[in-house]
């Protein structure tokens, strides 16, 4: 499950954070001050990212941009939490509609699991699973 921690490596500003994950930097900072990603580096004003933190953001950005909603963001980095410092990195994920909804899955011990109110829960055969891969911006 849980990797060894390692880094942070580098020092960014949200503004350069941003033009890699493809946002601007004041989503970055909102990310930051709203629990999606870390300011790893430097966790008060003005906040300083690792190229770790890249990744988060980036990641985040996939999922809003694919329909996840906020809330369901939020809660995947806290029920993540045992991966480390940069969750949504390490953890194998998907996006998958269900009930009309984009939701959030997890690959873990052999099985999909998908992000629920209750947390996570098995899904059963037959969903369309998308899975959510690093992609920094040119």
């Amino acid at each position: 499950m849980a990797k060894a921690p390692t880094g942070p490596h580098g020092e960014l500003s949200a503004g350069d954070v941003g033009a890699l994950a493809g946002v601007s930097g004041t989503q970055v900072g909102q990310w930051a001050r709203w629990g999606y990603i870390r300011a790893s580096v430097r966790e008060t004003e003005p906040y300083v990212y690792s190229v770790e933190d890249v990744g988060e953001a980036a990641i985040v950005a996939e999922l809003l941009r694919r329909g996840v909603s906020h809330r369901d963001v939020h809660r995947a980095v806290e029920r993540l939490a045992g991966y480390g410092p940069w969750p949504l990195s390490e953890a194998r994920l998907a996006t998958t509609p269900e009930d009309g909804r984009i939701r959030i899955a997890l690959h873990e011990e052999g099985e999909w699991l998908v992000l629920g109110p209750r947390g996570w829960q098995a899904i059963a055969d037959g969903h369309v699973l998308d899975d959510v891969r690093l992609r920094l911006q040119h």
